[in-house]
C-alpha cells in the first residue's frame, strides 16, 4: 500500500516514528532497534513508520533498510532532504515516502524534488509550520500536508496553533490529506487533532520513551474515548484525570445538580467540554456539547459535540429521567463518530462498547456518591473497564 493511502485510510492514522535522540530532548532510545520497533508498530496498527535518517537524530539509512526488512508497512524516510540524490539514498533503502521542510526549501526546490519523488515511485509529506508555509504548500497543491507543532528553530510547541492551521488545511481547494506532528502525549491530544481534521498523527518522542512503544502507541489510537462529565470539583476533575479519562466535562445549563458556574482548570493531557441546552454560550472548553430542548424537561434525549462551533460527532443519551431497551441497538445504527452516554458504569461500559463501537463513552450519575459528587472508587473503575 502507498504511504498516501494508507493516511487516508477510515479512522485516525498512526505514523510511528524511530528516532534514538531528539535536538530537543537529547537521548531518547540509544539501543533503538529499527526492525523490532518497525513490527511492534505495524501489529500495533501503525498506517505508517517514520525513519529518521541524519545523524543529528542517531539515525542513518542502515536504520532505514532495517525497518523495510522487518515490516511490509509504509516507510516514512525523515532528514533534511535538498538534492535528487537524497531522494535516490531513500528509494534505494526501502522508502515509501520522504519528507520535504519548507522551512528549509524554497518552492521551485521543493517542486522540483516532488516531481523527482513522484517519477521515484516516493510520496512526499510537504511540512509547514506557520500561515506563510502552509500557504506555499497550498500553491504547491501538495497531496500531503505535515503540519508540525514545534517550531524546528526554537523547539517550542504550541498545540494550539497546529490545531488552527490543521483546520485550515480542509479549507484549502484541492484538499490535502493532514497529519498532525510532534507534541503528541496522549490520546486526548490525538483526538484534537482529529477533530479539528487531521487524517493521521505523526508521534515520535512520546514512543521512544516508554518501555513499550508499541503498546503505548496501540494506546494512543485506540477508541473510545472516555468521558466524566456532571464534574463540579477540582478534587473531582483530578480523580479523573489520574485514573485516566480523555474528557471532562462541565455542565453549564441549570437545573441540575451538576450544573458548574464555569469550566473548571484540566490538565493539558485532557480536553474540557461545557454542556448545554439549546445553544452553546461563552467559555474555556476545548469542545461544546449542545442538547436538544424538550419541553417540561432539562435536556432533550440527543446532543451535537461541536469544535469551534462545527459538529464533529454526535452524542447519543437515553431520555432524561426515563429508559430505552432499544438504546444501544439504535445507537449501533449511527453512522459517523458518536459519544455513547446514558446510565453507563463499570458494570455494564464493557458490553456496551462491544455492542456499540462508539468513538467516546460518557458517564456521570452512575459514578456519584451524592448528587454532583464524584466517587472516586467508581471513577477508577468506570476508566478501567472502559479502557479494557
Amino acid at each position: 500500500m502507498r504511504f498516501r493511502d494508507a493516511l487516508a485510510a477510515r479512522g485516525l492514522a498512526g505514523i510511528a516514528e524511530i528516532k534514538r535522540r531528539s535536538p530537543s530532548a537529547g537521548d531518547l532510545r540509544p539501543d533503538a532497534d529499527p526492525a523490532r520497533l518497525a513490527r511492534g508498530y505495524a501489529s500495533a496498527g501503525a498506517a505508517a513508520v517514520s525513519v529518521l535518517v541524519d545523524e543529528r537524530f542517531g539515525g542513518d539509512w542502515d536504520d532505514l533498510r532495517a525497518a523495510r526488512a522487518a515490516s511490509a508497512v509504509p516507510l516514512l524516510a525523515k532528514g533534511f532532504f535538498s538534492t535528487e540524490e537524497h531522494l535516490r539514498m531513500a528509494k534505494e533503502a526501502g522508502a515509501d515516502a520522504v519528507l520535504l521542510l519548507l522551512r528549509d526549501l524554497d518552492d521551485e526546490t521543493t517542486a522540483r524534488l516532488a516531481r523527482v519523488a513522484e517519477d521515484l515511485g516516493l510520496d512526499t509529506l510537504v511540512e509547514a509550520h506557520d500561515p506563510e508555509e502552509l500557504a506555499r504548500a497550498a500553491a504547491l497543491r501538495a497531496p500531503v500536508v505535515g503540519i508540525n507543532a514545534r517550531d524546528l528553530s526554537t523547539f517550542e510547541i504550541d498545540r494550539r496553533a497546529q490545531l488552527e492551521l490543521v483546520t485550515q488545511c480542509h479549507k484549502l481547494p484541492h484538499a490535502p490529506l493532514v497529519v498532525a506532528e510532534s507534541g503528541i502525549d496522549t490520546r486526548a491530544q490525538g483526538a484534537a487533532a482529529e477533530l479539528a481534521g487531521a487524517d493521521a498523527i505523526l508521534v515520535g518522542s512520546a514512543l521512544m520513551r516508554a518501555p513499550d512503544p508499541a503498546a503505548r502507541l496501540a494506546g494512543l489510537l485506540s477508541r473510545p474515548l472516555v468521558k466524566v462529565c456532571g464534574l463540579t470539583r477540582e478534587e473531582d476533575v483530578a480523580v479523573a484525570a489520574e485514573a485516566g479519562a480523555d474528557l471532562a466535562g462541565f455542565v453549564l445549563a441549570p437545573g441540575t445538580p451538576r450544573t458548574t458556574a464555569a469550566v473548571l482548570p484540566v490538565p493539558d493531557g485532557m480536553l474540557a467540554v461545557a454542556v448545554w441546552v439549546g445553544d452553546a454560550g461563552p467559555s474555556d472548553a476545548d469542545l461544546d456539547q449542545v442538547h436538544e430542548r424538550e419541553e417540561g424537561k432539562v435536556r432533550g434525549r440527543n446532543g451535537t459535540l461541536l469544535r469551534a462551533g462545527e459538529p464533529v460527532a454526535r452524542l447519543l443519551d437515553l431520555p432524561w429521567e426515563e429508559d430505552d431497551p432499544g438504546h444501544w441497538e439504535r445507537a449501533a445504527a449511527e453512522p459517523g463518530r458518536t459519544v455513547l452516554a446514558g446510565r453507563l458504569a463499570a458494570d455494564n461500559v464493557a458490553a456496551a462498547i462491544a455492542r456499540v463501537r462508539p468513538w467516546a463513552v460518557d458517564a456521570s450519575s452512575r459514578l456519584e456518591s451524592a448528587p454532583g459528587i464524584k466517587d472516586a472508587a467508581k471513577v477508577r473503575a468506570y476508566v478501567e473497564a472502559a479502557r479494557a
